[in-house]
């Protein structure tokens, strides 16, 4: 029963990360002006929350788990060369995937020039390419809220929280083109919709790879290694997606203070629950 519950306890996260991009969708239909400094901010957070936890928890983790099984010097060996795979991953996701070299870049719903660029085919693409692109970014970010919450329930709440926050302008990303495009709020906010549920698919993938098909080989080596790629993922989102996005903002500094009380409240709520 305990299994059942935190199993649907980390598909609940998964699903709730995931539908964080209807909520940037919503503000895109709802709210004239974002607020680029408080966006700012919370992406920076998001940074910090997910840098910290990555580097301090689920990196240590990851070598403990690798260690009982290879011994120190093995172990931290197969930690750190697992941690680099996790960006490798990422990058080439990124390399092949995304249409261009910005696909996560806020867009401002009162920018005049999509308000002008009604019925454009040209902004429509724009927006199916950037929830396509997305889409395949959530797709890992599901996996790894998933395998942390099964691990670690708290673990898996504090990532899935951070990867809620910087889901929000990914759907306004998303959103902004199609709704300008179309005029029309239920496509720009299906769409929005339909790329935030790679993530929780991204769970279910995790689920099947991880407790089905390697149910009876599942060990310290196996987390071992899949907590240490998770890490590496979570640092390259947040060096090349989640900071970058919140410089463009102009907001340098909100965007380094949402980094350090990120980093602040993750440490303190680890300390807390030590």
């Amino acid at each position: 029963m305990a299994h059942v519950n935190t199993l649907l306890f980390a598909f609940g996260l998964t699903m709730f990360a995931g539908m964080s991009t209807v909520i940037g969708s919503f503000l895109v239909l709802h709210v004239k002006k974002i607020d680029k400094k408080f966006l700012s901010a919370a992406l920076g957070f998001s940074a910090g929350v997910m840098i910290y936890v990555s580097l301090i928890e689920i990196f240590a983790e990851a070598k403990l788990s690798l260690t009982k099984v290879y011994g120190a010097d093995k172990g931290y060996w197969y930690t750190t060369l697992a941690f680099f795979a996790g960006i490798v991953l990422i990058a080439l996701i990124d390399r092949f995937f995304s249409d261009s070299d910005h696909p996560h870049e806020i867009l401002d719903p009162g920018d005049e020039k999509y308000q002008q660029s009604a019925g454009n085919p040209e902004l429509m693409r724009v927006g199916i390419s950037s929830a396509v692109a997305i889409a395949i970014h959530n797709f890992p970010e599901g996996m790894a809220t998933f395998v942390s919450a099964m691990e670690d329930p708290t673990l898996g709440l504090s990532i899935a929280i951070a990867i809620a926050i910087h889901n929000i302008p990914e759907g306004i990303a998303i959103a902004v083109p199609i709704y300008y495009a179309t005029k029309d709020k239920s496509k720009a906010f299906l769409y929005s919709f339909l790329s935030g549920l790679s993530e929780p698919l991204g769970a279910v993938v995790g689920y099947l790879l991880i407790l089905k098909l390697f149910n009876k080989i599942v060990n310290d080596a196996i987390f071992g290694i899949v907590f240490a790629a998770v890490a590496g993922i979570m640092v390259y989102i947040s060096l090349d997606e989640l900071l970058p996005t919140a410089e463009k903002f102009g907001e340098h500094h909100a965007a380094i203070y949402g980094l350090i009380l990120g980093m602040m409240l993750m440490a303190l709520s680890l300390l807390l629950l030590s």
